[in-house]
């Protein structure tokens, strides 16, 4: 079974997945917030998901950012949904940054790097890499 990663945002999710034997993290895709629902009753007629994970924004201070409210209520739903899937929560302090520090070391043209659909969906994987490296202890 695959493990599923988001980085939600107010105008795109960044979508990410495991393989099914949940040893590498791939960026998936970029969906509009109003599409997300479709797109999950799709994809989870052909694919097994175990575990959705959420990258809840915060401050430096540890803090909710202005955003975390919108997240909650995509969590909310998420396991409203899907109540078979458990939905877990990892901070995502500086995953845009570097994501934007991974696609310029990936030698794109600026343009592309420039792309905000691209950084969400490698936010989402930085997201899912995290979550399968704090399981690995």
């Amino acid at each position: 079974m695959r493990l599923m990663a988001f980085d939600y945002g107010t105008k795109r999710i960044g979508v990410a997945v495991t393989d099914p034997m949940q040893i590498i993290a791939t960026a998936l895709t970029t969906v509009h917030p109003q599409d997300i629902w479709t797109f999950l009753t799709d994809y989870l007629q052909t694919e097994q998901i175990e575990t959705f994970i959420v990258g809840r924004p915060r401050q430096m201070d540890g803090s909710d950012s202005e955003s975390a409210s919108h997240v909650v209520g995509f969590m909310r739903k998420l396991k409203k949904i899907y109540p078979t899937i458990p939905v877990v929560e990892i901070d995502e302090r500086f995953t845009s940054k570097m994501a934007s520090a991974a696609i310029a070391q990936s030698g794109k043209k600026k343009k592309d790097r420039q792309q905000k659909g691209l950084i969400d969906t490698v936010s989402a994987t930085i997201i899912l890499q995290s979550y399968m490296d704090s399981r690995s202890f």
